[in-house]
């Protein structure tokens, strides 16, 4: 599948912003496509106007698409998918509902989220777990042979972040799933960047969990997330918090977990942001992911070779295979000086600072970088005009 002129000409008409700025910064929060921005405002007119458990109950269809749609995006079944605020509280609901003892470890990356590792290290105080980051291989990416000779009876867990926050690299999810599923060993995937970014199979990856966001490269609203548990690991986690929407109470001291990945949810909800998201969803699968993909990683191979001509800039992205996340740093300019700069041309960046990726960041002696992130709306001229900007900035 590839990414038509059509299907660019559809995107911007439908991405209202584009008129007036250039975005850059989709691994942060991309720019909602109209079709979902209208479906929200819409919801949220119901809710004024009506009261919000009518209009729950009105689009409950709707609503109940988010299960349908997002089980479509990662194949997966309906019923193994949860709602969650965001996709930290989702990775959060399935970590926290492991049950560890002491020396039991947990294998992770060198390039691991920073609120994961915090979870991870908060665990280790509470069980005397041992966090053990894999060291990278020699693309900076997470050694999968490195992984396997880490295995042993006390690993309870493999945990990693298919893309982290701080660069452009793609961890080898697949080669991870097939040494887990080998050994036996429950594995969680933060697929925070992936989702809408590149296809995401959970059978094909062989993950037990995946968790992700709807306001990155799925184009959703801010505030939502979503959560797969497979059928064979739901029994064996217990969510950190239970209420009256993830189980049922059958007598005073007697409750009863829902049968589903429901059990991770909490009955109170942005249901609008829920439906929101399943519209989303819907968006990205009608242009496909994989015609997605080829369109993302070609423009940021673009902004790659032309920063790579920029007397000064250093990229800092590694891995073997790099998507549509763009980073660098200036040896004439600080990141935040470069970010207000462009920011003056109408262009949108980020930057990512030690605290989301501390230990890779750590590691390689980086305090910071420069984060251009790319999608199918944007443009190779947009790029040739970021390009000059940038230039004249450092």
């Amino acid at each position: 599948m590839t990414f038509s002129k059509d299907d660019l000409n559809r995107a911007r008409a439908e991405t209202r912003a584009c008129e007036d700025l250039i975005h850059f910064n989709n691994a942060g929060s991309s720019l909602m496509p109209a079709p979902v921005a209208d479906y929200l405002h819409e919801f949220l007119r119901e809710e004024e106007m009506n009261g919000g458990y009518e209009t729950a109950d009105q689009e409950k269809e709707a609503l109940e698409n988010f299960y349908v749609s997002s089980s479509k995006l990662l194949n997966c079944k309906p019923d193994e998918m949860a709602f969650a605020e965001n996709a930290t509280r989702a990775w959060d609901m399935a970590f926290y509902g492991f049950s560890f003892s002491k020396g039991d470890r947990i294998l992770t990356t060198m390039s691991e989220y920073g609120s994961n590792v915090i979870a991870y290290n908060q665990q280790a105080e509470r069980y005397g777990l041992e966090v053990v980051f894999v060291p990278d291989d020699e693309y900076g990416q997470i050694d999968v042979c490195a992984l396997r000779q880490a295995i042993d009876d006390r690993v309870k867990l493999i945990s990693i972040s298919l893309i982290p926050t701080g660069g452009g690299l793609v961890n080898p999810a697949e080669a991870v799933g097939k040494v887990a599923r080998e050994a036996g060993v429950p594995y969680l995937l933060d697929a925070c960047q992936g989702v809408g970014h590149l296809p995401l199979d959970v059978e094909k990856i062989g993950c037990d969990i995946l968790s992700g966001t709807g306001r990155k490269y799925l184009r959703g609203p801010r505030g939502t997330g979503l959560l797969y548990v497979r059928h064979e690991m739901m029994d064996k986690l217990v969510p950190p918090f239970l209420d009256q929407h993830a189980a049922d109470l059958i007598s005073p001291g007697e409750y009863k977990m829902l049968p589903d990945a429901k059990r991770f949810e909490n009955w109170e909800q942005n249901f609008a942001g829920k439906a929101g998201l399943g519209v989303a969803i819907d968006y990205a699968l009608q242009f496909g992911i994989e015609s997605i993909q080829h369109r993302v990683y070609m423009l940021a191979d673009k902004l790659r070779n032309g920063l790579s001509e920029i007397d000064g800039i250093e990229l800092t992205d590694l891995g073997e295979e790099k998507c549509g996340i763009v980073t660098f740093r200036a040896a004439q300019a600080g990141c935040e000086s470069i970010k207000s700069g462009l920011h003056k041309h109408r262009i949108n960046v980020s930057v990512s600072d030690g605290s989301g990726s501390l230990v890779s960041f750590q590691d390689r002696d980086i305090t910071e970088v420069v984060r251009a992130s790319v999608h199918y709306f944007n443009t190779e001229e947009e790029i040739l005009f970021f390009l000059d900007a940038l230039e004249s900035i450092v």
